[in-house]
């Protein structure tokens, strides 16, 4: 009697041991579908806001380049006007380097339709008439230049904003975080439920595909953002500098200061707002490349959470 009774606890204990492991598994799971599903979203967002990101950089470059591009060629017709302007010095025109007039390219059309007909000035005609040519591409380019350097201003004060907010936020880095945890918790349920004979098949491939997070680092995402956001400021700071110099330097003011003095301020305006407008461009490229290096990284941890979610459904 005694051997059977004991025999019965016996059998009893084994089979209360094995609904513990059981359960244990199951809570497990439970708590590994919790922490985990949801990554994979989170990350989504983020992938696509790189994206977004790295292309209104990419606009900002080319904008950028295009007010340097404009602002070379404007020097080399601002060049040109000075050794042109010499060749009609004399000619009671403000030009000669020592006076201001109300407006340069006023005086010169007004001086040209006085001259033509005249066939003793006629060569005077031709000389203020490319010069007043001139005058309307150095003025567009400096216009165009301004404008440029307006809209890459713009898209770095975008890119900036859009990369300070790219983060892996304190939320998403807990719930991570968790994850992994709920994930070496499930690995000791099913290294216990095996040991019982219970199947852990499935329980296991949650177990691998979601333990991947251990080897992913979500650094990498954060300081991509940081650089994007510092080179964004950086260029958004040098544009807004870069547009109020070029506007200032093609403002009629400064273009009609046919004075020694007022000559060489504008040509210094001129030469630093392309300075600028390189500086602002460079800015932009850098922090395309952040961006872009960050969909990478993002791309990475994202791979793990979709797999991860995958097994999980």
């Amino acid at each position: 009697m005694f051997n059977k009774v004991s025999f019965f606890i016996v059998g009893m204990i084994a089979c209360c041991g094995a609904c513990a492991e059981e359960a244990e598994l199951n809570n497990a799971l439970r708590t590994t579908y919790v922490n985990c599903v949801g990554i994979d979203d989170a990350l989504h967002d983020m992938k696509v806001r790189a994206g977004i990101n790295t292309a209104v950089t990419g606009v900002g470059t080319g904008l950028g380049a295009g007010a340097v591009a404009t602002g070379v060629a404007k020097a080399r017709i601002d060049k040109d006007l000075e050794q042109k302007y010499k060749t009609i010095e004399g000619w009671a025109y403000g030009a000669s380097g020592h006076t201001q007039v109300a407006d340069r390219q006023d005086w010169l059309m007004t001086f040209t339709n006085s001259l033509k007909g005249n066939d003793v000035d006629n060569s005077k005609a031709k000389k203020a008439q490319e010069i007043l040519e001139l005058e309307k591409k150095s003025k567009k380019l400096g216009d165009w230049r301004t404008g440029l350097l307006a809209g890459n201003t713009a898209t770095n004060v975008a890119g900036a904003v859009i990369a300070g907010t790219n983060k892996v936020n304190k939320t998403l880095e807990e719930q991570i975080d968790d994850c992994k945890l709920s994930v070496k918790d499930l690995k000791n349920a099913i290294a216990r439920a095996k040991f019982n004979g219970e199947d852990t098949s499935e329980a296991k491939e949650i177990a691998d595909a979601c333990g991947e997070f251990e080897y992913v680092d979500i650094s990498k995402i954060n300081n991509r953002a940081t650089g994007s956001m510092a080179s964004s400021i950086v260029g958004a700071g040098t544009g807004v500098v870069g547009t109020i110099t070029s506007a200032l330097a093609n403002s009629n003011k400064i273009r009609n200061d046919d004075s020694e003095r007022g000559q060489q301020k504008e040509k210094n305006l001129n030469a630093s707002a392309n300075v600028l407008a390189v500086g602002s461009t460079v800015a932009s490229a850098t922090a395309t490349v952040f961006n872009a290096t960050q969909i990478k990284a993002i791309k990475d941890v994202a791979k793990v959470a979709s797999q991860c979610t995958e097994v999980l459904k």
